[in-house]
């Protein structure tokens, strides 16, 4: 049989001079209830401010989200934008490139917001892609140290991108404030000016909420933020071309195009009895244009110079970066396309250098 707990004798409070005791918890308590209120009425108008009407779609907005300073600003990407396809795309593509960048530095970049905004993967991925070593702290803990090593590692690149033109839509507070937004604007500038051997999704944009804090209350609006455009424009090439125009306006006629250029390289390619059915498929590892450009200069291809069953991504370029070579050792202009394009299987790309060989070669038997 077990016997009762036994109960502590409880404490007595210690008794304090009566007007000391009541006045100091009646301004404790009213100081409480103030900060409360105020804290709670910036919440609620702030998520008054995003629930405007003009919003779609209800944002998820964190408290920290609203608790701003006068004048102070704050973006946040409207929920309906990230489920969008092209921008999952988007995100997906840029992480797979970083991860791919740097596999050797065992870094796993999971959500780029958590991951860029202390300078640390940013650091290390910019090292890799300029081959350099910035002179920055390696590991910060202190918000005021990770400023300072963003800063760093910020000037570096715009070091970089500034003298090509690139517009600087990022800042080091917004970096490390974890705006995805300017966060993707300066990944996707990265990939653009470093040549990165992928196809980012093209005409990109997300409905952004910018919440301002003016007079003690909060003002929202909603813009359009542009995160991509077409490739061309991206890497500075800004001149348009009877592709661009095929593609806006002409759908319908396309193909008319295709076939007459599958038309053209069968012509060639049926004596070696190949045959091509699909153009963005067939030449995206680059042997059917390094075969073609053999026969329509009227030479043996030694196998050694090019990957005759590529494997890999590398091998494909390869093998599409030789058959430009040997287009401009044929006396044709440099192709508007990049060999990467054509691997990744962008079919406007593919399109453009068959039709610089079609309007060469078209008369050749």
């Amino acid at each position: 049989m077990s016997s009762a707990p036994l109960r502590s004798p409880t404490p007595r409070p210690h008794r304090m001079k009566k007007d000391e005791s009541f006045l100091g918890k009646l301004g404790g308590t009213l100081a409480r209830k103030k900060k409360a209120k105020e804290v709670s009425d910036l919440q609620e108008e702030g998520r008054r401010a995003v629930d405007a009407p003009m919003s779609p779609a209800s944002a998820d907005v964190h408290p920290e989200d609203t608790l701003l300073e006068e004048n102070e600003e704050r973006m946040m990407i409207d929920p309906t934008s990230k489920e969008d396809p092209k921008f999952k795309e988007l995100v997906k593509v840029l992480i797979d490139w970083i991860n791919d960048v740097l596999v050797e530095e065992r870094i796993i970049v999971k959500q780029l917001e958590e991951d860029f905004y202390d300078g640390q993967v940013l650091q290390k991925l910019l090292e890799k892609l300029a081959d350099c070593k910035l002179n920055v702290a390696e590991v910060t803990q202190s918000e005021i140290g990770q400023k300072q090593k963003l800063q760093t590692v910020l000037e570096a690149v715009h070091g970089l991108l500034r003298p090509h033109g690139w517009a600087l839509q990022w800042t080091v507070d917004s970096i490390h404030g974890k705006n995805l937004v300017a966060i993707l604007h300066l990944l996707v500038a990265l990939a653009m000016h470093f040549r990165a051997p992928i196809r980012l999704p093209e005409h990109v944009s997300v409905q952004v909420v910018v919440v301002r804090k003016r007079e003690g209350l909060l003002h929202s609006s909603h813009v359009t933020e542009e995160l991509t455009t077409t490739t061309e424009r991206m890497m500075g090439r800004f001149e348009r071309d009877a592709f661009d125009t095929l593609f806006d306006h002409a759908p319908d006629k396309l193909s008319v195009v295709k076939k007459s250029l599958i038309t053209f390289v069968n012509k060639h390619l049926n004596k070696l009895n190949l045959e091509v059915t699909e153009l963005e498929t067939q030449f995206a590892d680059g042997v059917y244009l390094v075969l073609l450009m053999g026969l329509l200069e009227d030479y043996f291809v030694p196998l050694h110079n090019f990957y005759l069953t590529p494997e890999s991504f590398d091998q494909k370029v390869h093998n599409v970066a030789f058959a430009f070579e040997l287009m401009l050792d044929g006396g044709l202009k440099t192709p508007k396309a990049r060999p990467e394009d054509v691997v990744n299987l962008d079919l406007k790309s593919t399109l453009r250098v068959l039709y610089n060989l079609f309007t060469k070669y078209k008369d050749l038997e």
